[in-house]
């Protein structure tokens, strides 16, 4: 009784009526597929089966996240509360929080674009008391973004024990960028060259990794390539070591990108060339963003690259590392 005076009634009907709405749509849709939602006091992980056949499972998104695991028919995000675009909602007795599931689709889909709910609810707790007032930061506070690239161990679960490679072997690279307070951005390798000096000098030989807007061209002649996204602020390159600069010191000079998710194009992509089948997109598998891989990517957009609006840029430099051919 004492919600229907309260000001949050209209707020609280309006979220009803939407639930409503989505599972309603869920459950029409849902006839070829089945969806789990398991809560954790942090967490919760969604797992998405496709029953029907042909579906690209990685155009699915919980909320603005990538998929943590993608199989051919299924897909698997494991996530915090505080990811995702999750929602807050706290009532007299429940606590409440809630995201979408989306299905984005792509131009050449057969299937339709479609949503559905994904809400955890627990007992609210008793020592809980609401915000007085919920502060406001901008979309994008990209002053107060944190770059990071690092060498990592061959699970990619830590640091590397070393900066020595032999040919061939392979590099596992991670980049990464700390959000704060603004909406989740997408991170992308732009370029990215070996130098056997920490500053790129003019005359200084080089070896290209990375080019044309996110093209890995040393996926061409080498086993390199890009990992499946953990986090969209994370990026995990698998680079095959080169003789470059044999047994002098090799820097890595790079330039990262945070983007926003939606705004793939030509120019805002990561793409890696996999045997007898071409360039392949890393998180959109099945789309065209890479064609240009070949010949120049350009985009047909007209926003700046650093508009706070939409992304930043930072360059990094990796090293020394050392690649001996034993």
């Amino acid at each position: 009784p004492w919600l229907q005076h309260s000001r949050w009634y209209p707020v609280m009907m309006a979220f009803v009526q939407w639930c409503v709405l989505l599972l309603s749509v869920a459950a029409a849709i849902s006839v070829n597929a089945d969806m789990t939602v398991d809560c954790n006091p942090d967490s919760v992980m969604v797992v998405w089966t496709e029953h029907k056949p042909h579906v690209d499972m990685s155009l699915f998104r919980l909320g603005s996240c990538y998929p943590t695991r993608v199989t051919a028919r299924e897909v698997v995000f494991n996530v915090d509360f505080n990811e995702c675009n999750f929602k807050k909602l706290v009532t007299a007795s429940t606590l409440m929080y809630f995201s979408e599931l989306l299905f984005i689709s792509s131009p050449d889909s057969h299937v339709l674009p479609h949503s559905h709910l994904v809400v955890c609810e627990y007992e609210r707790p008793k020592d809980y008391y609401p915000e007085i007032y919920e502060p406001v930061f901008s979309t994008y506070d990209t002053e107060n973004l944190i770059f990071n690239m690092q060498l990592m161990n061959d699970f990619f679960s830590g640091p590397a024990k070393s900066t020595s490679f032999t040919l061939g072997s392979i590099i596992p690279i991670m980049a990464s960028v700390r959000q704060a307070s603004h909406q989740p951005l997408l991170l992308l390798l732009e370029e990215c060259e070996a130098s056997s000096t920490p500053d790129q000098r003019p005359g200084s030989s080089f070896h290209t990794i990375i080019n044309n807007k996110g093209c890995l061209v040393d996926s061409k002649e080498s086993r390199s390539k890009f990992e499946p996204r953990q986090k969209s602020s994370e990026l995990r390159l698998s680079l095959q070591a080169f003789k470059f600069a044999s047994g002098e010191e090799v820097f890595l000079h790079c330039t990262l990108v945070a983007w926003e998710p939606s705004g793939l194009d030509h120019t805002k992509k990561a793409c890696h060339y996999v045997k007898d089948q071409g360039w392949e997109s890393l998180d959109t598998p099945y789309s065209s963003l890479c064609d240009c891989c070949e010949s120049t990517c350009k985009s047909r957009r007209t926003r700046s690259l650093t508009s706070a609006k939409h992304g930043i840029a930072h360059k990094v430099m990796l090293g020394p590392l050392q690649i001996t051919d034993f």
